[in-house]
């Protein structure tokens, strides 16, 4: 009699059952076949326990809430810029000509049950979601995750983070209140400035010239279909190459790169991941029952001819709003043909950005002749000179984001606007590289006395 029999008869003489889950475990084992072992193998998938591994959880689970989130919200807003009279509960606006798309927000917000914490959830979810990618993309920066075998990788999280930036832009500007029609307006000049191929660009995406009556239904399915599904795949092919790639892991006794150190997935980290996405779920509900953001009833229908003081996009687009707020008014005119100043900061200074990022692992292989297969991470003092370029750029967005609410700075501070204005005018290009240098100078220190001590 084999082993597996003679156990089971035991346990049915003894009358001993087995648990729920050994019994799922039995049937797949039963159905799967030789898949079976491969199974067990990869549910003992390890990952590691550093905490710096988390900043990627949070953005996954971000989107998980933005989704569903995002469907209950989508049950209540209208997509249209039909004129309607609002008549709702929020008195100052009764009797006021707005759209459609406003007056479904501001019933979303004041009038359906759970609608204004479940708006302000997802909005805060958003913004986590994008400052979790930023950093998450940062902490590879610096510690040279983004070398072979993920250079696509790298390329991959990139690209989430361009489509999640623009998916907010788009939720941000569907509401059509003054504020966020005020970006839209932004967004249009933008558009319009590229050389050529600009104005019909606009006039496509935007249905005509700026103000239109059909943007925020050209918006709507882009947020919430064509934006998503890019997202979850770009999400998905990650996963995937991070699954069959393996985890990176930090320096330290055992690793290197043919082994993994850390906690397999089940039980352990499926129970930890799962409270880590209660714990996030909660924050964020916090946030959305505590912290208000976007109050759109305080700004009023869009019209084009208002506009808002101390208007400031969500903060992931703070540093292009720096870029086009610091930059001089220059408009180049040849002939017949006008630059107009906005193309510079807002359209060359982005390519200029996120080109060389983009091929960040390939210029790194390049300049430190190193093309090899890398699972162990290094830390910023074993390389100065890549955290040298880091701190710089850090440092240059930073300045850029300041800026981009210098009259709130102004305003808050009792600060001169022109003064500080032409300060930032100055950091902009003072600070990255004595940040850069500083940084260099610490590392190469702190790698010295490393080689010197072995602490």
């Amino acid at each position: 009699m084999s082993d597996r029999r003679l156990m089971r008869s035991l346990r049915t003489a003894f009358g001993v059952r087995r648990s729920p889950l050994r019994r799922g475990a039995g049937w797949l084992d039963e159905n799967l076949g030789g898949g079976s072992k491969l199974l067990r193998d990869e549910l003992r998938h390890i990952f590691p326990d550093s905490w710096a591994f988390f900043l990627g959880e949070i953005a996954l689970y971000c989107f998980i809430i933005l989704v569903v989130t995002g469907i209950y919200l989508a049950l209540f807003f209208h997509a249209s810029q039909a004129e309607v009279v609002y008549q709702g509960s929020y008195q100052p606006l009764v009797g006021v000509p707005m759209s459609d798309a406003y007056s479904s927000v501001l019933d979303l917000s004041l009038d359906v049950r759970a609608g204004l914490l479940v708006r302000q959830v997802h909005h805060w979810a958003a913004l986590v979601f994008v400052g979790a990618l930023m950093i998450h993309l940062l902490r590879m920066l610096f510690t040279g995750a983004y070398r072979r075998p993920r250079r696509i990788n790298w390329v991959v999280g990139l690209s989430l983070l361009f489509l999640v930036g623009f998916n907010g832009l788009m939720g941000y500007s569907m509401p059509d209140d003054l504020l966020s029609g005020t970006g839209l307006r932004v967004a249009y000049s933008i558009t319009e400035s590229i050389p050529f191929l600009g104005p019909t660009m606009a006039s496509l995406m935007f249905g005509g010239q700026f103000p239109t009556s059909g943007i925020i239904a050209r918006i709507y399915p882009v947020h919430i279909f064509l934006l998503p599904a890019g997202i979850a795949g770009l999400l998905g092919l990650h996963l995937g190459m991070l699954w069959l790639q393996r985890h990176t892991e930090f320096p330290g006794p055992g690793r290197d790169d043919r082994t993994v150190v850390g906690t397999p997935m089940v039980p352990a980290y499926a129970l930890r991941t799962t409270g880590y996405f209660m714990l996030v779920a909660g924050v964020l509900t916090a946030f959305g029952g505590l912290l208000q953001i976007n109050p759109v009833w305080l700004y009023g229908p869009y019209t084009a001819w208002d506009s808002t003081t101390s208007a400031q996009p969500d903060w992931y687009m703070g540093w292009l709003e720096g870029a086009v707020r610091l930059f001089p008014g220059w408009d180049i005119q040849i002939g017949s043909f006008v630059l107009p100043a906005v193309f510079w900061p807002a359209v060359v200074l982005p390519g200029l950005i996120f080109t060389p990022l983009f091929l960040w692992p390939w210029l790194d292989g390049i300049a430190l002749r190193d093309h090899g297969f890398h699972n162990v991470l290094t830390l910023p003092s074993e390389r100065p000179g890549r955290a040298a370029i880091g701190a710089g750029f850090v440092t240059f967005l930073s300045v850029l984001l300041v800026a981009g609410g210098n009259d709130v700075f102004a305003a808050v501070f009792g600060l001169d606007l022109l003064v500080f204005q032409r300060t930032l005018q100055v950091l902009v290009i003072v600070l990255p590289p004595v940040a850069a240098l500083f940084t260099y100078l610490v590392c190469r220190r702190r790698s010295q006395r490393w080689l010197a001590t072995g602490r």
